[in-house]
């Protein structure tokens, strides 16, 4: 754990250094939270998001991971193909890269409206979308990268924006890869919340070091401005959800591990805690 008090740090959604004041201890992780716009932060060292984002993620061999991914295909497909029909709403079609693609699931779903391609870091995941027949680079999301890709008409970063080590920095390279009138569309928890701010060190999604950043309405608000975005959409939008998935989460919100199992990932439940955010950026054209 680190030092509890109040700290000047920078703010990735206010731009400056704001103080940061001690909330709480999750996994060794000190908890601070900006006190100008709210965004929470998990101060942790030598937690290397490459050796851990592997094959185990997915498959319930990590606390704070996927019960069943691959097994969750069917029920996921159809929350993806929910998905990609919000996305349309705000731009037809195009080019559209998903950022963190996983095993390609989202990108099936949106490839008969888009050309579609993709980013992701682990390393099995990104071959499995390449088997598939998918343009994905596996990697992170740097200058580099995107440029290999070129220009979107829309960039999409499904639970993935709370993962990365410094979301403004890749939000500024993607907001340079889109086309004029070009969007971002991003989904992440809302610290915010009423349950996030009930429950605290027990909400679902307070898991660091695999959730670095844990951002709110005005985080969003001042992030985007500050990058040059519009922001078109919010809303807390109910999601279908493998029941492996719930119940993985229960019990690692129960304090067990994890079991091995991975029964119910063919259903899904539609779920809203309305601690999850959905946001649409818009580039100026």
């Amino acid at each position: 754990m680190l030092n509890r008090a109040s700290q000047l740090l920078p703010c990735p959604a206010c731009g400056d250094p704001t103080c940061q004041r001690y909330l709480y201890s999750k996994q060794d992780c000190d908890i601070l939270q900006c006190e100008e716009c709210g965004i929470g932060r998990a101060e942790t060292t030598g937690f290397d998001p490459s050796l851990y984002y592997r094959r185990e993620y997915f498959s319930g061999e990590y606390v704070d991971g996927y019960a069943d991914y691959l097994g969750a295909e069917r029920v996921l497909r159809r929350e993806f193909r929910r998905a990609v029909k919000f996305v349309r709403r705000h731009c037809g079609s195009g080019r559209l890269l998903e950022i963190g693609c996983a095993y390609g699931f989202f990108l099936r779903e949106a490839q008969p409206y888009f050309e579609v391609s993709g980013v992701e870091l682990a390393e099995d995941a990104a071959d499995h979308c390449r088997r598939s027949g998918f343009n994905v680079l596996h990697g992170v999301p740097d200058e580099e990268t995107l440029g290999r890709l070129g220009t979107m008409d829309a960039i999409v970063l499904i639970d993935v924006i709370e993962h990365l080590p410094d979301p403004r920095q890749t939000l500024v390279l993607c907001a340079h890869q889109l086309k004029p009138g070009g969007i971002i569309v991003l989904t992440t928890g809302d610290f915010g919340s009423l349950l996030a701010r009930l429950v605290g060190t027990h909400w679902r999604l307070m898991t660091p070091p695999q959730h670095l950043w844990f951002f709110t309405h005005e985080s969003i608000k001042r992030l985007s401005a500050a990058i040059g975005l519009q922001l078109v959409s919010f809303d807390h939008p109910w999601k279908l959800v493998p029941a492996s998935l719930i119940l993985f989460q229960l019990r690692r919100v129960l304090g067990f591990r994890p079991s091995g199992q991975s029964r119910g990932s063919s259903l899904g439940l539609p779920i809203n805690l309305f601690d999850a955010m959905r946001v649409v950026l818009r580039k100026p054209n």
